[in-house]
């Protein structure tokens, strides 16, 4: 019999059970007493599996470890060696539909955030002379999403700033004609839109509301947290304007989730402060958290000890998470949701994100870009929405992220989930889009393995639970853009 070996995997007990998180196929596989014994069979290297098979067999049935070794191959666990090779070669993405456009109506924003990536290194040699979106622009933006949409039914158009409400007047004039254009073309297009609360009035919550747009708030949490760093150019807080806007969008926008979107920085860093805050006391459905974004030499850089404390309260949210799904409920804890769905459904992936490939951004004047992030940055244009995509520069920096040429992933574990990690945040740190995010692997894996634990005991315990999650993502819910 041809000899077998492990596949590449991380082994892992939650509740008292050992699993297998088999890296190739980013899937979760029970492990009994059996099962476990045979991999523990092929740890040393390829071995024919009928003398695995024999030197347990004193200690097992037969036919049981026939069985054990037939599920584990079909699974994957096990797998001839010219099989074992996961990290996928580089292959030119051609004609990949676009699912998400990203419009940055404006660069434009009534706030002076300290941390904002609009005012980062990248964007500073040729600051952007554009600064409002006009109809045209946005309708030719329109119309590019439908002809690049391809065969998919359903796309997603996002609005995003500076902030983005500062031209309402567009966003709602392009959400009617993107609509009239979608019927026209048989498909189905859904909305989403980041804002920093401050310019929410009566008239655009019912336009949210009617049209059924997803709406994400930029927040930081309680008033010392909010007013640290989201303040006017005057060092004037925001907290206080924002709030009762906030309450008013939550009480009458019932249409689509809201949710929460915020910056941990050194001195923003109590999670579990925050989120009770925007959840029990302010209401939101849902939030998400996400490291700033920086070099590591400015003052609200997170270092090896705030990613510590971030992964310990992490894990405590995650606790509580588990609690409410075991009973069948759910807490609005997006950054364990969205990895659970990622295990859930198999993810495994050989670039971090959709950036260049089925998600674009756009820029007030038209540019194209890997996504919102690279906006109005000059070396990072891939073309015009009237003129199109430059292929070939795409086609580059598409080779320059895959997860092939990032060398210091191939032996992760975690690979084929994070795949090296945001592109921007790569840009700001290491000056290079395709470099790997080592700042963060540690915490990375400390936190899909928190994540991993979760999953296989909510599926012990609930299962029925992450059925949620197939409705989630066939309604189009977006996902937390960064702001």
């Amino acid at each position: 019999m041809t000899e077998l070996q492990l596949a590449e995997m991380k082994r892992f007990t939650a509740d008292g059970k050992e699993y297998a998180f088999l890296i190739p196929s980013s899937s979760v596989v029970g492990l009994d007493e059996v099962t476990g014994a045979i991999l523990e069979g092929f740890k040393d290297g390829p071995r024919n599996p009928a003398a695995v098979l024999e030197t347990l067999s004193g200690h097992f049935n037969h036919d049981d470890l026939v069985d054990g070794l037939s599920e584990l191959h079909q699974v994957g666990a096990i797998t001839a060696p010219e099989h074992a090779v996961t990290i996928p070669p580089y292959r030119q993405q051609k004609d990949a539909p676009l699912s998400t456009l990203v419009l940055n109506v404006t660069n434009k924003c009534n706030l002076s955030c300290k941390y904002c990536y609009e005012y980062g290194e990248d964007k500073l040699a040729a600051p952007a002379a554009t600064r409002f979106m006009d109809e045209s622009t946005a309708f030719e933006s329109v119309e590019f999403l439908l002809k690049r949409g391809g065969h998919l039914p359903r796309l997603t158009l996002t609005f995003f700033g500076g902030e983005t409400l500062l031209n309402f007047k567009v966003v709602r004039a392009t959400v009617e004609y993107a609509r009239r254009r979608a019927r026209e073309s048989d498909k189905k297009i859904d909305f989403s839109l980041t804002t920093n609360a401050t310019l929410l009035t009566d008239e655009i919550i019912g336009f949210l509301t009617e049209n059924h747009v997803g709406v994400t708030i930029s927040i930081d949490g309680p008033k010392e947290f909010q007013d640290r760093f989201r303040t006017y150019s005057n060092g004037a807080g925001s907290y206080d304007q924002i709030l009762p806007r906030i309450k008013s969008l939550l009480k009458n926008h019932r249409t689509r989730p809201v949710g929460a979107r915020v910056t941990l920085t050194s001195q923003v860093m109590d999670v579990i402060r925050i989120f009770d805050h925007l959840t029990d006391e302010i209401g939101f459905y849902e939030v998400g958290f996400a490291p700033v974004t920086t070099s590591a030499n400015t003052l609200y850089s997170i270092g090896t000890s705030g990613f510590d404390s971030m992964l310990e309260q992490f894990t405590k949210l995650g606790a509580r998470y588990l609690e409410k799904a075991a009973r069948g409920e759910y807490l609005g804890f997006s950054n364990m949701s969205d990895s659970l769905q990622e295990i859930h459904t198999g993810v495994t992936k050989s670039y971090a994100c959709g950036a260049g490939l089925g998600l674009l951004g756009v820029s007030p004047s038209g540019d194209i870009a890997l996504c919102h992030r690279f906006v109005d940055s000059a070396d990072h244009k891939l073309g015009n929405i009237r003129t199109g995509v430059d292929e070939q520069k795409r086609h580059e920096f598409n080779e320059r992220t895959h997860l092939a040429n990032k060398v210091e992933c191939h032996t992760c574990w975690v690979r084929g989930m994070c795949s090296g990690g945001c592109y921007h945040e790569a840009q700001v740190r290491y000056g290079d889009i395709g470099h790997a995010n080592l700042h963060y692997c540690d915490w990375i894996r400390g936190w899909t393995e928190v994540c991993l634990q979760t999953y296989a005991e909510i599926a012990e315990k609930n299962p029925s639970f992450f059925e949620r999650f197939d409705e989630r993502q066939g309604k189009g819910e977006p996902r937390y853009a960064s702001s």
